[in-house]
């Protein structure tokens, strides 16, 4: 899983989430930043109230929490969801020296190569180099 940090990144570069079923994310605040929850049916779940997303949590007495604003959630995008975003400039990837390794391929500047212990996070240096 990526980093809390790596996440900030990718929401300040502009990556864009709209919540489903199954994404991950933290509370970026400090007394819950870390904590891991997923978006489910059952749970917690994505609404709309006077306009705004809502994440709302169903029966989590242990937080206290009714619903959290979007812009207070911080994804923590899963393998495929990166890829996914690379689009066609992901190539490749594959096990390393150092770790996983991201092949891509900009159009203009050619192939490049971002190698991390943690294949999520190798595929999120990879698309921060885009933004």
């Amino acid at each position: 899983m990526i980093s809390v940090e790596l996440a900030r990144q990718l929401a300040q570069a502009g990556v864009l989430w709209e919540p489903s079923p199954g994404d991950r994310f933290t509370i970026d605040q400090p007394n819950v930043v870390g904590e891991v929850f997923w978006i489910s049916h059952l749970t917690i779940d994505v609404h709309t109230f006077q306009g705004q997303p809502l994440i709302g949590f169903n029966g989590t007495t242990e937080w206290a929490l009714d619903s959290v604003t979007l812009d207070t959630a911080l994804w923590l995008p899963r393998e495929d969801q990166l890829r996914g975003l690379l689009g066609d400039r992901f190539v490749a990837l594959r096990s390393g020296a150092d770790g996983w390794v991201v092949d891509v391929v900009d159009p203009n500047l050619g192939p490049a190569s971002f190698i991390d212990p943690d294949a999520e996070s190798a595929y999120a240096l990879a698309l921060l180099s885009f933004a």
